[in-house]
């Protein structure tokens, strides 16, 4: 008999259940919250999102519905508590996450890696906007671990934003260091009409062309896992086919 599909829990329904784990509340509360505390910068918070993750959550009784209550002539809001079994995935998902790498497929390396499809001048101009954009970031991030580290907040609790702020300075070392390779020509870059904008035509050949199956690329002998059953602690389990997932806590298009 097949073997039923783990439902996966999404970054949201995560931080659902982090939220209920530190004390019952209401979704509207769990939305103040997570955007006072700049968790936006983690995950894209909406309203309609965390509302219906909490329905997802209640359906799979990893939360539950505690009491309703009314403020004034305010709407009535429904305050959730984490059950055991919320506790226990959400545990169960941290632990993995922490444990196994997983492709995330963010979008930058795409067009990173089709780049050369643009003029190089276009591409340093670009990128230089980009640097720009990641700089402030990096300021926002150094000015919310000062205003933490003032208020004497325990590292544990924001342990993600010098993480976040060394990221974004690899990037923006990365980054950098490319425009200089672009800027002084010492990378190769293809040719464009200035009038047109179509490639100057090169005739090139190299093992990265679909013609030439006589030098293929290396092929990666590790192979990326995701979900692990929690009673198979030490044994990996190969990603299940997308056909027989179901999601906690799916976002709204």
């Amino acid at each position: 008999m097949a073997q039923q599909a783990r439902p996966a829990v999404t970054p949201m329904a995560i931080a659902v259940l982090a939220l209920l784990e530190e004390q019952p509340m209401h979704p509207y509360e769990m939305y103040q919250l997570l955007i006072a505390r700049r968790e936006d910068a983690l995950i894209k918070v909406r309203p309609g999102s965390l509302y219906h993750t909490v329905a997802r959550l209640a359906e799979q009784q990893f939360v539950r519905a505690e009491g309703v209550d009314r403020e004034g002539n305010r709407p009535e809001r429904t305050t959730y508590r984490i059950t055991e079994a919320g506790r226990a995935t959400l545990r169960n998902r941290i632990t993995e996450i922490l444990r196994y790498p997983a492709p995330e497929y963010p979008v930058f390396p795409v067009a990173l890696a089709e780049s050369h499809n643009l003029p190089k001048d276009d591409v340093i101009a670009l990128l230089r906007e980009r640097v720009a954009h990641l700089e402030v970031e990096l300021a926002e991030v150094a000015m919310l671990i000062d205003w933490a580290g003032e208020r004497k907040v325990p590292r544990r609790y924001i342990i993600v934003l010098p993480y976040l702020h060394a990221m974004i300075g690899a990037e923006i070392a990365w980054v950098n260091s490319f425009l200089a390779e672009l800027a002084t020509g010492d990378l190769e870059w293809d040719d464009f009409d200035p009038e047109t904008g179509a490639r100057a035509e090169k005739h090139q050949h190299h093992p990265w062309q679909r013609d030439n199956p006589d030098e293929p690329p290396p092929t990666p002998h590790t192979r990326r896992l995701a979900y692990h059953h929690p009673d198979a602690r030490h044994t990996p389990v190969v990603v299940p086919p997308l056909s027989g997932t179901s999601e906690i806590g799916t976002p709204n298009p």
